[in-house]
């Protein structure tokens, strides 16, 4: 089998717990698995302290993925083989879930001004255990109440850049976000490369950054051979992943759609100390 180094659980947007999705994991026996939740170490805390982390059956290689400021794109940054207790890297994950939940009240108070019948208390409902409140859970309580047919149209017409109910909220910048994964021990990449949506900004970046997210499931082989390429070019870790969240996944159905090689993913794994 093979690994996937680019998954989410429900402590940021994703539908399984960490559990639930070790437990898929291990069924389908991948070798390796990164967890790499949206803003928070939660997932991977909760792991750890119920003794799960470091476990049998699958290597986990303990990420984030945080959010870095940008005017026009949308910059996402992994962080592998991270320390999950260190203290540079939870005080920026406290900045910015703050800054998440003074997004998430304005947000909502503008969707009912313009008489969505939603409220604060059925997102969290929706959010369950994530403190990392985002977008996609006020898209999935919006079609849950009927206002739209799915997530996609939910940020198209309402959510989305320039929508009516799109609100810019605190990110760091991309020195600050590769620094703290570096005071925190880890490996900083960049997520989904074409999302971006300039190459010549990615460029930019790799000159920064410790490994490039080669293979995704939204890149063409035109795509992946160029990102192949770049990350050569400087001398730059090659990682990949499904961008797993579940029930609300973008690209793939199941873990183990998308895969890559174990020879990719051990060079992201460190063995965790006892």
């Amino acid at each position: 089998m093979a690994g996937d180094l680019h998954t989410h659980t429900n402590f940021s947007d994703g539908s399984y717990s960490p559990e639930e999705l070790v437990a898929a994991a291990k069924k389908i026996g991948l070798h390796y698995l990164g967890i790499t939740d949206h803003d928070t170490v939660d997932g991977v805390r909760q792991l750890y302290e119920n003794g799960l982390y470091p476990g049998r059956g699958v290597n986990i290689i303990p990420g984030v993925e945080l959010s870095a400021n940008h005017p026009e794109r949308d910059i996402h940054i992994v962080g592998y083989n991270i320390d999950i207790y260190n203290e540079a890297l939870l005080e920026m994950i406290d900045k910015i879930i703050e800054a998440r939940w003074e997004r998430f009240s304005e947000i909502i108070k503008i969707l009912q001004n313009k008489k969505y019948n939603i409220r604060e208390a059925d997102v969290l409902k929706t959010a369950g255990t994530s403190r990392s409140i985002g977008r996609s859970h006020i898209a999935r309580t919006l079609v849950k109440i009927g206002a739209f047919k799915n997530v996609r149209e939910a940020f198209e017409k309402m959510l989305g850049k320039g929508t009516p109910a799109y609100v810019p909220r605190y990110l760091p910048e991309v020195d600050e976000v590769i620094d703290v994964i570096h005071q925190a021990g880890g490996l900083a990449t960049l997520a989904h490369p074409k999302l971006v949506g300039d190459d010549e900004l990615v460029e930019e970046l790799c000159k920064k950054l410790d490994g490039l997210e080669v293979y995704y499931p939204c890149h063409k082989p035109d795509d992946t051979q160029h990102y192949f390429f770049l990350a050569k070019k400087y001398d730059l870790l090659i990682t990949g992943g499904s961008d797993f969240h579940g029930a609300s996944s973008r690209f793939v159905n199941e873990l183990g759609d998308f895969t890559i090689s174990d020879k990719l993913a051990e060079k992201f794994f460190v063995e965790p100390p006892k």
